[in-house]
């Protein structure tokens, strides 16, 4: 099984997928969508999940940098619910903050022009998502593991 990161913006879906052990994320791809329309994704997420044999999302949840749930995290609780029921799986949300800062940083390094970095940033940015929460996960478990030791 793979894990799926969702990077969700008003008009854009970055997707990251992780590999079959669930150690490193990579940079998928971006979806487009109209304003807001976010049932439009439903779909195509649907045929991801069902390609690439993917287990769980990890989906961004973007906190105000005060830890505080604004406008654009409602939106994304109202759609982790809209994919657990379309799709029966678990989605988690993983905090997202600053995640698109630290992908414009890397693809500025990576000397890429402004336009090559629009269409790259938001599935970076889900590969960024993906990451810190594979890292995260195996951190857990390496924990545990040392102290059954």
């Amino acid at each position: 099984m793979r894990a799926m990161g969702l990077d969700l913006g008003t008009r854009t879906l970055g997707i990251s997928l992780s590999d079959i052990t669930e150690t490193i994320a990579s940079s998928y791809m971006t979806l487009r969508f109209p304003d807001s329309e976010y049932d439009t994704l439903l779909p195509k997420i649907k045929e991801l999940v069902e390609t690439q044999n993917v287990g769980y999302i990890v989906l961004g949840f973007p906190k105000n940098m005060n830890n505080t749930v604004g406008d654009r995290a409602e939106a994304t609780i109202l759609f982790e619910q809209k994919l657990k029921e379309y799709l029966n799986i678990d989605v988690i949300l993983q905090d997202e903050r600053l995640s698109t800062v630290e992908a414009t940083h890397y693809l500025l390094e990576a000397d890429l022009s402004r336009k090559k970095r629009k269409n790259k940033v938001d599935h970076v940015a889900a590969n960024i998502i993906l990451q810190t929460y594979l890292d995260k996960k195996k951190g857990i478990e390496h924990e545990r593991r040392k102290n059954d030791i």
